[in-house]
């Protein structure tokens, strides 16, 4: 009998599968930094559409990116942790799904005129938004050399990093927080590194991913996919370092140079998550930390275990999706994360 009879009916499933629509969502990232780096690499390498999923990813700021999410206008969000703690402890239909990020290369800079974090007493400094990450960065920062919220003057500028480069370069602001590579620039241009949130190991800055309770619940399979998309990116990232500097300059035009550099050093660090889960040294962290005293007061009083998740996480350890994933080499990691996890 030929063989065709028998190749047939396969290859009429595998057609039928291909044929399948693929579920549409969106989501979105809060910002144009290394944090978004992994939903390039899925995005460009079909590891959503390996899941069955038609992926659009947007940018939005704090606190429009935040707004997606509860809308419903995005199913996800790879968002700040202090951001997401404060927004859930006010709508708490929010859920935070584990953090496949510790923290970005994020560097005080400051005009050429100033040479220490102490000269800022009584300057401007830029931010996006009050409370959001560069100000909470900048605050704790600020807080090594014994310096208050209230000894500069911040200036909301309401844009992205690129913004606050332009900002700082023009003179509208005397500081301001900057990611990598964009602070390599400035550097280049003469304008003062003053401190960087990866010199402190005490300072807390990871992303996390934020979804809406109700998903959660009615379609658990969804945020799973999402998950395995986001970390099958993150094993391609450590993996695959041509891909990776690839996909980031396509949606991320920069200089090849300058993204190498963060690239080498995320890499170095472990930057990225294997094991996504949320440490509870995080979560204290921003409770310790709050942005100002109204904050402080919400985040207090609130049990951030109605809202912080990390069971997705657990579920798809014991599932063996990491070692299946990463190699019998990850279990050390996991057992290590697991303990360390908020609860």
């Amino acid at each position: 009998m030929s063989h065709r009879f028998f190749l047939f009916p396969i290859a009429l499933v595998c057609s039928l599968l291909q044929s399948q629509p693929l579920h549409k969502v969106t989501i979105n990232f809060a910002s144009r930094t290394g944090t978004t780096w992994p939903l390039y690499i899925a995005k460009d390498a079909g590891s959503f559409e390996k899941y069955g999923l038609d992926a659009n990813i947007v940018f939005a700021v704090h606190p429009a990116a935040i707004a997606m999410v509860i809308s419903g206008e995005a199913v996800m969000t790879n968002y700040p942790l202090e951001q997401a703690m404060l927004a859930a402890s006010k709508d708490a239909s929010l859920a935070i799904v584990g953090s496949p990020f510790r923290k970005s290369l994020f560097a005080l800079m400051a005009a050429k005129n100033l040479s220490n974090v102490r000269d800022l007493k009584g300057k401007r400094f830029g931010v996006s938004q009050i409370g959001d990450a560069p100000y909470n960065y900048a605050v704790g920062l600020l807080a090594k050399s014994g310096m208050n919220p209230r000894d500069v003057q911040w200036v909301p500028i309401g844009t992205d990093v690129n913004g606050r480069a332009a900002a700082l370069v023009s003179g509208r602001v005397d500081a301001t927080m900057i990611t990598a590579p964009v602070y390599f620039k400035l550097e280049q241009q003469g304008f003062k590194a003053l401190a960087n949130t990866s010199d402190y190991d005490d300072i807390y800055a990871p992303t996390v991913y934020v979804f809406k309770k109700t998903t959660l619940a009615s379609n658990p399979k969804l945020v799973d996919a999402l998950i395995e998309a986001h970390t099958e990116a993150i094993q391609r990232f450590y993996n695959d370092k041509p891909f990776a500097l690839k996909a980031y300059l396509k949606h991320m035009p920069d200089d090849p140079a300058d993204l190498e550099r963060v690239y080498d050093r995320y890499a170095m660090t472990n930057t990225f998550e294997r094991v996504p889960y949320l440490p509870a040294a995080a979560v204290q962290y921003m409770i310790d930390h709050p942005v100002d005293e109204q904050a402080a007061a919400q985040m207090k009083k609130f049990d951030f275990r109605t809202v912080i998740d990390n069971g997705v996480i657990d579920r798809l350890l014991r599932e063996g999706y990491f070692e299946k994933l990463f190699g019998p080499g990850i279990k050390d990691e996991e057992s290590k994360k697991a303990k360390l996890a908020f609860r």
